[in-house]
């Protein structure tokens, strides 16, 4: 990937975090994305920067805002010189049964989860027929293949993410742009460690356990994921071996869409 720009929005933590250093690692320059503190956020810009000797930049954007999407590619683009590959990452959750769901909280799962994603690749697009070359890599959910409860806006909005990526693919199939999902299981977040943490204390049985108890009622491996696990699926949908994976909705969930 050297000589490549990579996008990566919802960057500065967990999955995101994990992608854009595995990006980095291929030698691909990187636009890191998000809202979180200021100072972590370019303490990690700066040591990603040194470590794999790549160029990294930081932009801002609320992404439940049309217009700031738009920017967000229209500054990397100014800021690197274009984008060759975009990972849509970015993405919330609001949970509660359907009949009390706030419909403000519908809206904005589906603007970051959903309406981004269209907004960043149909302004991405353009540069990357003009150079005949392009990588989007949407990160969905394994709730963008099957159902749950108390997630209905996030559950739509992911099963929208895989049938946008879709729609891309075939639009762009005759050319060397690819567009694919990456749809994850549980990833050992920091509130699920926190909860696996307050399950081995509370019962007094071993973090691994308690870990299982959390995941196994849905990932029949048992084991919450480490984002570089994610990451390292993602990095190889952006390689050349890739070329011709179009329109695929990656399962990486430890057995939980094989039920």
């Amino acid at each position: 990937m050297q000589g490549r720009t990579a996008l990566v929005t919802g960057s500065t933590g967990g999955i995101g975090r994990a992608i854009a250093r595995a990006l980095a690692r291929e030698k691909a320059q990187i636009v890191i994305h998000g809202l979180g503190d200021p100072v972590k956020t370019e303490r990690f810009r700066a040591s990603l920067e040194a470590e794999a000797g790549v160029r990294v930049v930081h932009i801002d954007a609320n992404l439940e805002r049309a217009d700031e999407a738009v920017h967000l590619i229209e500054a990397a683009t100014a800021a690197l010189g274009g984008i060759d590959i975009l990972i849509n990452n970015a993405g919330t959750i609001h949970g509660a049964p359907i009949e009390s769901h706030p419909p403000e909280r519908w809206d904005a799962v589906l603007a970051v989860n959903l309406s981004a994603a269209f907004h960043t690749i149909r302004t991405v697009l353009p540069q990357m027929r003009a150079r005949n070359w392009g990588r989007i890599v949407n990160i969905s959910s394994a709730y963008g293949l099957v159902g749950g409860v108390d997630r209905s806006s996030y559950i739509a909005s992911k099963f929208g993410l895989v049938g946008l990526t879709k729609a891309v693919a075939m639009e762009t199939a005759n050319s060397a742009i690819t567009c694919n999902a990456v749809c994850p299981g549980f990833v050992a977040s920091p509130h699920i460690k926190k909860a696996i943490q307050e399950t081995s204390a509370r019962e007094g049985i071993s973090l691994e356990a308690a870990e299982a108890k959390h995941v196994s009622y849905v990932m029949p491996a048992g084991k919450a994921l480490q984002p570089e696990q994610v990451a390292e699926v993602v990095a190889f949908l952006c390689s050349s071996s890739a070329s011709e994976i179009r329109g695929a909705a990656w399962s990486v969930d430890g057995g939980w869409t094989a039920r």
